[in-house]
């Protein structure tokens, strides 16, 4: 029973950078002599557990019936124009908007017409002099809230728990409330930094030729805005098209990296995006674009030479920190509205002293348990199976600790669940072995078989349960996923312990002294 040298240090290394990232965890003073970039993060506990932050968030739906509603005119409007309809005066309200019109009683019909083809059917209204009054139907305004909701809710989550191992608690509340449960966090500060962008991306041709001094005498006006740009602490307004080329629903990734050492955000667009953008620069070579992120100009390139692989970069004297958040805000996604914090505190743990306490009593008995009967029952093997448990603990946990995952009192259960499975695969093992020796093989014959049978059933069992938490995973959520991620860790882990680490221990021991 031989091992390769570089297999033998992969196996030692793993267990000593498990041990090390698992340190702060199980003792929260250790390392604190390194400095912060080598010091490992502790494994977050969950709200059951240790508690967290809890945050009340208002959607101001309002502002984004209004938005709805302009959006709504704006398309009338346009069709006013086009179809030679004048207009005195146009306004918005959150449920509609109002229009008032000479030609209103001449041409009722067609107004309507043309109001009905482009913003549907779905409408009420009534006449007042020469105002025509339209409002939304009241179940399509249900509609846009419950949608504007879940939209939100989703959005939040992204931003929050990308990765979905923080185990966040979401729950709507009332007809315009979501509360936000962060576990382990008892700094509300960069939650709120997080949500309180609604980081709405959007690119822009800029206009050539006009300035503020002579945008009032542009022929073109109507389709054009000014927003602000921030260069050298100085603020500087520039007009640009009012439409945009290209929008934040259009990115399909977004990653921080570097250019000339400065921390940027690299972006990537769908096929249409790409599409889009590679047409218009095409044909705007040498024109400025402006990249907008919530009615604010982050930077404007000049269009060098077509874009044609649909990415590009956004600048703006980033720090690192603030271009990862940038680029989390966009992969996330923008929120349809914005979000206001009406209420936010600390929570404590939701179980209770004494239940966790109990939990963790019957963890340490169980375990102690399974240990003792492993030493009684097979002796060295039994110990060595024991050292493994402990490794494969600090490595389940060093494992949480780098992806990011909260640790529940189900994500525990998991976790004692994998411990046993780990002790079945040495129950197997040591079983296999003794069969070997009783039909008369040498000890180093018999550990040698006893292993390479049993590692296809082990295998086969493991398999099976990784897809059923894999499962568990998609189909469940909150303490369910928890489970899902403790067990699917915990069986990989316990893969390697119960064999590879297991097998190299028994191999140096050999080496030293004769097992029986």
């Amino acid at each position: 029973m031989r091992f390769s040298k570089f297999k033998a240090v992969t196996i030692l290394l793993i267990c000593g950078i498990s041990i090390y990232l698992s340190l702060p965890t199980f003792f929260s003073n250790t390392l604190l002599f390194l400095p912060s970039y080598l010091r490992a993060a502790p494994v977050n506990l969950g709200l059951d557990l240790k508690g967290g932050a809890s945050i009340l968030l208002e959607v101001e739906i309002g502002e984004y019936l209004r938005n709805h509603s302009q959006q709504n005119l704006d398309q009338v409007l346009s069709g006013f124009r086009a179809n030679g309809i004048p207009y005195i005066e146009a306004k918005t309200n959150i449920k509609g908007f109002d229009i008032a019109a000479t030609s209103l009683v001449d041409q009722k019909e067609k107004i309507l017409s043309i109001i009905r083809k482009l913003i549907g059917n779905r409408f009420e209204y009534t006449e007042d002099d020469n105002t025509l009054k339209v409002r939304f139907d009241s179940l399509v305004i249900e509609g846009i809230k419950k949608s504007l909701m879940q939209q939100s809710i989703e959005i939040i989550r992204r931003r929050i728990d990308e990765s979905g191992t923080k185990e966040i608690d979401l729950q709507r509340q009332g007809d315009n409330y979501i509360l936000l449960q962060v576990p382990g966090s008892d700094n509300p500060g960069k939650i709120k930094r997080l949500l309180g962008k609604t980081a709405k991306l959007s690119l822009h041709i800029v206009a050539d030729g006009v300035t503020i001094d002579n945008l009032a005498r542009s022929p073109i006006r109507s389709n054009l805005k000014v927003l602000e740009i921030v260069d050298n602490n100085q603020k500087h307004k520039v007009v640009l098209y009012y439409r945009p080329i290209i929008t934040g629903d259009m990115l399909v990734d977004a990653q921080v990296s570097f250019n000339q050492d400065m921390p940027v955000v690299s972006f990537k667009l769908n096929n249409i995006g790409a599409k889009i953008f590679g047409d218009v620069s095409s044909k705007n070579i040498g024109k400025a674009i402006a990249i907008v992120l919530d009615d604010k100009i982050l930077s404007i390139p000049v269009i060098r030479e077509p874009i044609l692989g649909g990415s590009g970069i956004i600048s703006g004297n980033f720090s690192v920190a603030s271009a990862n958040e940038l680029a989390l805000l966009l992969r996330a996604g923008a929120l349809p509205a914005p979000l206001k914090v009406a209420e936010e505190r600390v929570i404590g743990p939701s179980l209770g002293i004494d239940s966790i306490r109990a939990g963790t009593n019957a963890m340490i008995i169980g375990i102690s348990l399974v240990a003792l009967f492993m030493i009684v029952f097979y002796g060295f093997f039994g110990l060595v199976a024991n050292f493994a448990l402990i490794i494969n603990t600090f490595m389940i946990i060093a494992c949480m600790s780098v992806i990011g995952a909260t640790l529940t009192l189900p994500g525990i259960a998991g976790i004692v669940l994998t411990l046993g499975m780990a002790v079945d695969a040495n129950v197997l093992i040591c079983e296999r072995i003794r069969e070997e020796l009783r039909n008369g093989k040498s000890n180093l014959a018999a550990i040698e078989s006893g292993y390479k049978i049993a590692f296809s059933t082990i295998l086969d069992a493991n398999i099976t349960t990784i897809i059923a938490a894999i499962i568990l995973y998609i189909m469940g959520s909150g303490s369910i996923k928890s489970f899902a991620v403790s067990l699917t860790i915990g069986i990989t882990c316990s893969m390697f312990t119960a064999i590879s680490l297991t097998k190299i221990i028994i191999a140096f021991c050999h080496r030293i002294t004769k097992i029986k």
